[in-house]
C-alpha cells in the first residue's frame, strides 16, 4: 500500500554516454566527463553542462562521485552541491536528481525500483565488485522502500571477458567472490567478466531482470578504455527520476 499522495509509480530514465560530443582534446577527445583523469578543468565542466543540457536538467541536478573501488554506499538527495567523497554507489528516492556512474573498463550499474521511486548508480569494478558492492547497494534500497522483486539492473559498457586477462591467481580470487566471472580470453589466458558476474548476483539475490549493454571498451573505440590505453577520459552511466512521468 503506498503512502496516502505518494506517486505509485516514476518513469525512470537511464543514458550511456560515449567519446563524442565533447569538447575535451586528446587524448581525453572528446566527451570525457572525469575531472580526476588530467583534462582541462574548464572542458570537463563543459561538457557536464553539456550532459545536463542534453537531458533536460541543470547542472546542479547531476551528483557525481570520488570513487575509489570500495563498498561504500551514500544516500543523497537535492541538497547535494559538490562530488559526493570516498564512495562508489549513490541512491536516491528525489526526482530530477540525475546520478552519475564515471567508468573507462569497471562496470556502470544501473538499478531501479520504478514502482517505489528508489534508485542507484554504481560504480563496479574488479576490486569493487570482489568486495560486495552491489548486495551493499540493494540493502540500501530496500531500506530506502524499494522491493528487491521490482529491482531492475542496467550493466552498461565495460571491458569484456575475451580481452580482459588477468593473472591466474587474481582470476581464481575474484571467482571465489564473485562467481561467474572467470573466463578465458581469446588468447586463452585467464581472463575476467565482471559483468557476467555481476549478473548472476544480481539475478541470484531476486531482482526482476538485468540488461546488458553488449559494448566492449576495450575494443570498441567509440568508448573510453583505461586497459587499452592511458591517459584517458571517462563515459558515464546515468540514471534519474523523470518528474514528467510520476504517475498517480
Amino acid at each position: 500500500m503506498s503512502a496516502p499522495g505518494r506517486p505509485t509509480g516514476y518513469r525512470v530514465r537511464r543514458v550511456t554516454t560515449s567519446r563524442a560530443g565533447g569538447v575535451s582534446k586528446p587524448p581525453y577527445d572528446a566527451f570525457n566527463l572525469g575531472d580526476h583523469v588530467g583534462d582541462s578543468p574548464a572542458d570537463v565542466a563543459a561538457n557536464r553542462r553539456r550532459l545536463a543540457e542534453k537531458i533536460g536538467l541543470t547542472p546542479d541536478r547531476l551528483v557525481f562521485m570520488d570513487q575509489i573501488h570500495g563498498r561504500t554506499v551514500t544516500v543523497v538527495d537535492g541538497s547535494v552541491r559538490e562530488t559526493v567523497p570516498a564512495t562508489d554507489a549513490l541512491v536516491t528516492t528525489e526526482r530530477d536528481l540525475a546520478l552519475v556512474v564515471l567508468a573507462a573498463d569497471c562496470v556502470p550499474v544501473l538499478l531501479s525500483d520504478d514502482h517505489a521511486g528508489v534508485i542507484a548508480a554504481v560504480h563496479a569494478g574488479r576490486i569493487g565488485a570482489r568486495v560486495g558492492i552491489v548486495p551493499r547497494v540493494l540493502d540500501a534500497m530496500v531500506a530506502a522502500g524499494a522491493s528487491v522483486s521490482r529491482i531492475e539492473g542496467f550493466l552498461g559498457p565495460a571491458a569484456g571477458g575475451e580481452d580482459y586477462e588477468v593473472p591466474a591467481a587474481m582470476q581464481r580470487d575474484v571467482e571465489a567472490h564473485l562467481p561467474g566471472s572467470a573466463t578465458r580470453t581469446r588468447k586463452g589466458t585467464p581472463g575476467l567478466d565482471i559483468r557476467a558476474g555481476l549478473r548472476r548476483q544480481l539475478l541470484e539475490a531476486g531482482v526482476a531482470g538485468v540488461a546488458v549493454d553488449p559494448r566492449e571498451t576495450i575494443t570498441d573505440r567509440t568508448l573510453f578504455s583505461h586497459r587499452r590505453g592511458a591517459p584517458t577520459g571517462r563515459h558515464a552511466g546515468v540514471i534519474w527520476m523523470d518528474t514528467s512521468g510520476a504517475r498517480s
